[in-house]
């Protein structure tokens, strides 16, 4: 009876014990966007909004990170051209921020040089697995996702034929690197 007992106190220190949640360092951290079309390409950055990760023996077992779409900038145009170009890649065409403002990324497994997991775009999610580097509490790497699996479909030669010099790539890469607390 005494060790029944216990076992029920003991129940949410086990249940518990297996890592420890750390925060990201919002500032230190970064996402930096490349996306290409047949004439040219564009390149900006995506602020973390969020992130965590669950660690046990110093390695990470999984972890959350939100990218705030908001603030989704274009660092190859300026004035006009930049507007003109956030304003399309937040529209319905693309990544339709007003409906969806954050991307989420929710990282499932973690080997000594890979991630894989679900990512979340415009309320669609999809499986993604990527190469990571670690160099003590900051990791980076790239990720590279199709576009058109989730619903951005502008511009895709999948999608509309005789788009000529107009054609946009599918691939989008994302270089990350985010720093632990």
């Amino acid at each position: 009876m005494k060790t029944g007992l216990l076992f029920l106190l003991m129940l949410p220190t086990l249940l518990f014990a297996e890592g420890t949640m750390k925060k990201i360092d919002l500032k230190a951290s970064s996402l930096e966007w490349h996306g290409a079309k047949v004439t040219g390409k564009h390149f900006g950055k995506v602020p973390f909004k969020s992130g965590e990760v669950k660690m046990s023996e110093g390695k990470i077992l999984e972890g959350t990170f939100v990218a705030d779409l908001t603030k989704f900038t274009v660092d190859d145009l300026k004035g006009e051209w930049a507007t003109k170009f956030l304003n399309h890649m937040k529209s319905d065409d693309f990544f339709n921020v007003e409906k969806h403002p954050t991307a989420k990324l929710k990282i499932t497994k973690v080997t000594d040089k890979k991630m894989s997991g679900d990512l979340t775009i415009r309320g669609k999610t999809n499986p993604v697995s990527f190469e990571y580097k670690k160099d003590e509490n900051v990791y980076s790497g790239e990720m590279v996702f199709d576009r058109t699996k989730f619903d951005m479909r502008y511009g895709s030669k999948n999608f509309f034929k005789n788009l000529g010099d107009k054609v946009i790539y599918n691939d989008v890469k994302v270089n990350f690197k985010f720093v632990l607390k």
